[in-house]
């Protein structure tokens, strides 16, 4: 697999033990083969998130980690959002990887062990509004085709296990092809 020469990094690491939209900031998390975060209410081989596990519980967990890029703070806070690092949910927040762009099936190695697979796109959920009033809104756009364009970061599962901690480097490794586009999981 090609990997490209990533400047990413690991800005915070997030964990919360119960199904909150924000998960408070860790030193360091674990990463679990085949589970997810280690301590996470959404770690799980099965489905973790309760709309989902209303709908089949013995359905494959997709949503084992979940990723955003720091950028989309930044951009948030230009519109006005005080927006912190696991304040929408995300487990990993990653700064110089565009996780938006990468095809379903990246790989992403993390720090010295971890690696995680990005499997598809987080549909932006009415929560989000219980942290900043408009922030739902503000993390969904249209493109130049009017299509929606979600921002809220990607999901993955956890490939290899290993310990995750701020400063840790991302390098993203892509699939053969063909590379499909991430949609929502």
């Amino acid at each position: 697999m090609p990997a490209i020469d990533s400047k990413g990094v690991v800005v915070a690491v997030n964990v919360s033990p119960t199904h909150t939209m924000s998960k408070p900031q860790r030193a360091e998390i674990l990463l679990l083969e085949g589970l997810g975060v280690d301590g996470d209410a959404h770690m799980g081989a099965t489905v973790r998130h309760r709309s989902r596990v209303k709908r089949d519980p013995a359905q494959p967990n997709l949503r084992q980690v979940h990723l955003i890029h720091a950028e989309l703070h930044d951009e948030l806070r230009a519109s006005g959002f005080e927006i912190a690092p696991g304040q929408m949910g995300e487990n990993i927040t990653t700064r110089g990887v565009d996780l938006l762009g990468l095809p379903t099936g990246t790989l992403l190695h993390i720090g010295k062990e971890a690696v995680v697979e990005i499997t598809g796109l987080r549909n932006p959920c009415d929560q989000l509004n219980g942290v900043a009033a408009g922030l739902m809104a503000a993390v969904l756009g249209k493109d130049a085709h009017g299509n929606v364009v979600r921002k809220s970061g990607v999901m993955g599962v956890v490939r290899k296990g290993g310990r995750v901690a701020p400063a840790d480097a991302i390098r993203v490794a892509f699939g053969p092809p063909p590379h499909t586009p991430l949609a929502p999981v």
